[in-house]
């Protein structure tokens, strides 16, 4: 018998692995919504939805590796991170979906948002008031127009496997819909930005890279004080207070 793997697990939600099949368990059921549709629209490889019954989606394991993760070592060639940037240009380009995405918020509600959190980061003293004030001032270049696209919204570097330089599926897509494209591209090379040059060569357009460097920043910004609330270490080796100070 296959034993159960806890993959994450937290208040909002938690993802169980059982063999080859993925159990996503989500009080939200917006959130499910939004990812069985968007699987459906996306033209890259995604999940195989296997059923769904409230709160439970089953889904089909995806074959081959990620290309790392955020705070540990990277794997895959320049011609595999270059796939993978082709396979988020696939998705940017197709026709938008019905709905704003977690890329999608408005500058004024991101700003904000940045607003409160730097003052919270401060106040509780989880970080030192001239970091949070640099790495404000770099966030600032990501609130500005951007022409909407189909992004993922949640496009961490374990969320994309490749199987050698093919990249066989996207996984967890429940904060997918209309966005800024520079918020996937910066979400993926988080703490990885040595391979951004050869994510970019697949992606096949140039990026306004300081508007990549305020993702950064202002995503870390952002999850610091969530992930030390439900459990996961912000601090550790390459994970986003890294981050914060590689750019400050």
């Amino acid at each position: 018998m296959d034993e159960v793997e806890v993959v994450v697990a937290h208040s909002e939600r938690a993802t169980l692995r059982v063999g080859d099949v993925f159990l996503k368990v989500d009080a939200d059921q917006a959130r499910i919504d939004v990812e069985v549709e968007a699987m459906s629209l996306a033209p890259v490889p995604t999940p195989r939805v296997l059923w769904r019954k409230p709160p439970v989606l089953a889904l089909a394991a995806v074959p081959g590796t990620t290309l790392g993760r955020l705070g540990g070592p990277v794997t895959g060639s320049p011609a595999a991170w270059a796939a993978a940037g082709a396979a988020i240009r696939t998705l940017h380009d197709a026709p938008l979906p019905p709905r704003r995405g977690r890329a999608g918020r408005s500058s004024a509600a991101l700003a904000a948002e940045l607003d409160e959190e730097c003052e919270q980061l401060v106040r509780t003293g989880i970080l030192p008031a001239d970091l949070v004030a640099r790495s404000r001032r770099i966030a600032e270049a990501a609130l500005r127009p951007w022409t909407p696209a189909f992004t993922h919204g949640d496009l961490q570097i374990a969320h994309l496997f490749v199987d050698g330089d093919k990249v066989t599926g996207i996984i967890d897509w429940s904060e997918a819909g209309q966005g800024d494209a520079l918020y996937d591209l910066a979400t993926f090379v988080l703490g990885h930005q040595e391979h951004l040059a050869d994510l970019l060569a697949g992606y096949g357009t140039a990026v306004d890279l300081d508007v990549i460097r305020a993702w950064w920043s202002l995503r870390s910004l952002l999850a610091v004080r969530w992930l030390l609330e439900h459990g996961f270490d912000a601090f550790a080796p390459g994970c986003e207070v890294d981050v914060l100070r590689s750019l400050t």
